[in-house]
């Protein structure tokens, strides 16, 4: 024990003490809240301005189009050629044309192509108008239809849970997120592992380490030494991306809000559009996310965080530190690599579809399974559906999977640590679970 101490100790310090981790510590966060930071900027920016000529034969829209801060509004019910458009100082062109009340098409021309944003805005201006119109033209009252004319909003409830609106979709989409991050970590950090066995191997740097400990030692030793040094880069960049994110946010976001204004103001469903228009950002999906994050049960999920990323770190490194210590080159791990991150990609995948159809038999098995299980079950942790037994099938199924996996590995190690110049095969790694050496 002492010795897989000493090794855990010099894997963390060698790697903390590196130059390169702490510009990556550093630089990392830094370079997250930057992108993030600029990405909210860039969002707040309004477009360029547009001036928008309708061309409108059929005097259909008329003058009812609202011009908005950066897009303004000129009919013409003349025709206009191409040239005559290039020409003018309008930098996007609609024509509308007499068949609009059945068709509900428009023909959109520009000088240079707008943003989404810009399209969607001048789309939205002319499709109440048109609305306007075909309301007319049917001898329909505008008051009255509007009254009439309102979106269908579906809240769920589970029969379970009453008085609780369900907000499962969003929680699962909280537990991918999870599941992703984890994805990510336990594949960078298993991949240094096996960069590290490869790396002593051929400065034959492990032939004086085993003179001293077992095989099996050494490789329980690298794996928790880098592991450890992961997660103190994990808490690092998480601290510091925080910080980062949270101080560029609200140097960006200050002025973006009158605090007397929202305080005083009834939160309707349509001034909250309205307040979250203005601020730039999305409006009921983003109050149905702060609902989930207040109903997610956050000491069972990051207690299940810290568990599957530990039990599938323990599971995929073990694994590949036995690839690592049976192939001389990084080139040679490929057809090694292949098989063992597939689960994990797969995984990636099922997680996804799981925010979608939490219940189908596939999410559940993947839940269960162990290769797949960190990533799944995440999923269903935030969202609460897992029960009781199948999470705690699921643990048990992941301990003994790496308990097993481990020794398999340990039987692999501890022949290929030593095996110089040769190819091996998946032949060759069989013989080597049952050598008796």
């Amino acid at each position: 024990m002492n010795k897989i101490k000493l090794i855990i100790w010099r894997e963390f310090i060698t790697r903390v003490r590196k130059p390169s981790f702490l510009i990556m510590t550093i630089l990392a966060p830094v370079l997250i809240a930057a992108g993030v930071t600029v990405m909210v900027y860039l969002s707040l920016q309004e477009s360029d301005d547009h001036r928008v000529l309708v061309v409108d034969e059929a005097q259909i829209i008329g003058g009812r189009l609202r011009d908005s801060d950066k897009v303004s509004y000129y009919v013409d019910n003349r025709p206009w050629s191409d040239s005559a458009f290039k020409a003018s100082p309008y930098t996007i062109m609609v024509e509308v044309n007499e068949d609009i009340l059945n068709t509900n098409t428009v023909l959109f021309f520009y000088k240079e192509l707008p943003s989404v944003t810009v399209q969607k805005v001048i789309a939205n201006e002319l499709e109440k108008t048109i609305e306007l119109a075909k309301l007319k033209d049917e001898q329909i009252d505008p008051e009255a239809y509007g009254r009439v004319r309102k979106p269908l909003v579906m809240k769920l409830f589970d029969i379970a849970k009453l008085g609780e609106e369900s907000l499962e979709q969003e929680r699962a989409g909280i537990g991918f997120f999870f599941g992703y991050f984890m994805f990510i970590f336990i594949f960078m950090y298993g991949v240094q592992v096996m960069r590290g066995v490869m790396e002593e191997k051929q400065n034959r740097i492990v032939e004086v380490l085993i003179s001293s400990v077992k095989p099996f030692q050494l490789m329980m030793g690298k794996i928790i030494g880098i592991a450890l040094v992961g997660f103190v880069q994990f808490v690092l960049w998480i601290a510091i991306t925080t910080t980062l994110v949270t101080a560029g946010s609200a140097l960006l976001l200050k002025d973006r809000f009158d605090p007397a204004v929202i305080a005083n103001t009834p939160m309707t469903t349509e001034v909250q559009g309205q307040l979250a228009e203005q601020a730039g950002m999305p409006d009921m999906e983003d109050v149905k996310f702060l609902q989930a994050l207040k109903k997610i049960d956050w000491p069972l999920t990051l207690g299940m965080f810290l568990f599957y990323f530990i039990g599938g770190y323990l599971l995929y490194s073990s694994l590949l530190a036995a690839i690592g210590s049976a192939v001389d080159s990084e080139t040679d791990t490929q057809q090694f690599m292949f098989p063992v991150t597939l689960p994990m990609v797969f995984a990636i995948f099922t997680a996804q579809a799981a925010v979608y159809n939490p219940g189908s038999a596939m999410v559940l098995w993947c839940s269960l399974i162990p290769f797949t299980s960190p990533i799944v079950m995440m999923v269903r942790v935030a969202m609460g559906n897992a029960p009781v037994w199948q999470l705690a099938l699921s643990m048990l199924l992941l301990v003994g999977t790496f308990v097993a996996t481990t020794w398999l590995a340990g039987r692999i190690y501890r022949t290929g640590i030593l095996m110089y110049g040769k190819k091996v095969s998946w032949k060759e790694l069989g013989r080597w679970l049952f050598y008796k050496g």
